[in-house]
C-alpha cells in the first residue's frame, strides 16, 4: 500500500464546519489509496455473543495475506447496527492493531443521528483508522439538503480520507451522480464513492462528471466484473470473507482483461455471490466462513442462524460450489 502525501484542503463549507468544530484555519487532509478488494468484514462472536477480538486479528490478517488492500469494519456486513458504540471503537482498534501497518483500516460511520456519527467518525481518527465510509444516517429519509448537510459534517470532522456509500436499495436514500460531484466539489476529504445502487449505468454516469477525480468501487458481489468493464477500481467485497483467494483473483483478472479468466471463474462464483445480495446475507456469508473453516455462524439477533429447508439449501449450494472450486 502506496500512502499520498497530505494536502491542504481547499473547501470547508460551512455545514461541515457547525457539527464538526473545524474553523477556516489551515486544515490538511490525509490522502489514502483506494484501490482493489477492501473485505466488508463479519464481526466475530463468542458463544456468548461478545466480540471474538482475537478471531477478529486472524480473520483480518488472512485476508491481507490474501491480498485484500484494506479493511471495512464495522458495516452492515459487520452488524454494525447491533454494536454498542464502545463495542464499534474496540473493534477497530483490534483491526488497527492487527493490521493497521499493513493496509488501511476503514471505519464504516453509520448512525442515527448526524451528532453520532461525527462523534464516532473523531473517535475512529483516534482509534488509527486511515479512512471513513460515510453512511447516511439510518432511518431518516431526507431531503438532499438534509442528506447534504450530513454528509458534510462527517467529511469535515476528522482529517481522514473519506467514501460515500450510495445504498439505495438498503437505506432509502439514493446520491444521484450529480449530487456526487457537487459533494466531490465541495469537500476535499471526498476521495471515493462505493455504488451499491446494482446500476452499473452510476459508474459510468458519475465517470462522466468527474473522470477520475473520485476512485469508484463495487458494492454489490455480483457485478463486479461489469463494474471494472464500466471503470470502477475498487470492491468493498463480502464473500471474500470466506474466499479471498478467489475474490481477488477474480477482481485481477477483470482489471487486467484476462476475459477468459475472468469469465471461467465468474461463471463458477456467481452463484456464491448472489448471497451477498438476499436480506440475510450476514447469515449467508458467516454460513460459507464455516463451510471452509475460517469462522463460524452465530450472529445477533434481531438476526438469527439459519435453520430449517433455509438452511439446507443453502448449504447444498455452498457445498456444491466448494466441490467444484477451481
Amino acid at each position: 500500500m502506496r500512502w499520498m502525501p497530505w494536502r491542504p484542503i481547499d473547501s470547508i463549507g460551512s455545514e461541515g464546519r457547525k457539527l464538526s468544530g473545524i474553523g477556516s484555519n489551515i486544515h490538511t487532509v490525509s490522502t489514502m489509496i483506494w484501490r482493489g478488494v477492501m473485505p466488508a468484514i463479519t464481526t466475530a462472536f463468542k458463544p456468548d455473543l461478545s466480540i471474538d477480538h482475537e478471531f477478529v486479528a486472524k480473520h483480518a490478517n488472512w485476508l491481507v495475506d490474501a491480498g485484500s488492500t484494506g479493511i471495512v469494519a464495522p458495516g452492515s456486513l459487520g452488524e454494525g447496527a447491533t454494536l454498542k458504540h464502545n463495542e464499534r471503537v474496540e473493534l477497530l482498534k483490534t483491526l488497527v492493531s492487527a493490521v493497521g501497518s499493513r493496509v488501511p483500516v476503514v471505519a464504516a460511520v453509520s448512525a442515527l443521528s448526524t451528532a453520532e456519527a461525527v462523534e464516532f467518525s473523531k473517535e475512529a481518527e483516534i482509534a488509527g483508522c486511515q479512512g471513513l465510509m460515510v453512511l447516511p444516517p439510518y432511518v431518516y429519509k431526507g431531503t438532499w439538503e438534509e442528506m447534504r448537510f450530513h454528509f458534510g459534517a462527517i467529511f469535515m470532522a476528522t482529517n481522514l480520507s473519506c467514501m460515500l456509500y450510495n445504498n439505495p436499495i438498503a437505506y432509502g436514500t439514493d446520491v444521484l451522480p450529480s449530487q456526487v460531484r457537487e459533494l466531490a466539489d465541495r469537500y476535499s476529504t471526498l476521495h471515493a464513492v462505493k455504488e451499491s445502487s446494482a446500476d452499473i449505468r452510476r459508474v459510468t454516469g458519475i465517470r462522466a462528471l468527474l473522470g477520475e477525480r473520485l476512485a469508484l468501487f463495487v458494492g454489490v458481489d455480483d457485478v463486479i466484473v461489469e463494474g471494472i468493464d464500466a471503470g470502477a477500481v475498487g470492491w468493498i467485497a463480502g464473500l471474500v470473507n470466506a474466499l479471498p483467494k478467489e475474490s481477488i483473483d477474480l477482481f485481477n483478472f477483470a482489471q487486467k482483461g484476462k476475459k477468459a479468466e475472468a469469465r471461467k471463474l465468474y461463471e463458477w462464483f456467481l452463484p456464491l455471490l448472489q448471497l451477498d445480495t438476499t436480506f440475510d446475507f450476514v447469515q449467508l456469508i458467516k454460513l460459507v466462513q464455516a463451510e471452509v473453516g475460517m469462522g463460524n455462524t452465530r450472529v445477533r439477533p434481531p438476526r438469527l442462524e439459519l435453520s430449517g429447508d433455509r438452511l439446507e439449501s443453502v448449504r447444498k449450494l455452498v457445498q456444491e460450489r466448494l466441490a467444484q472450486r477451481p
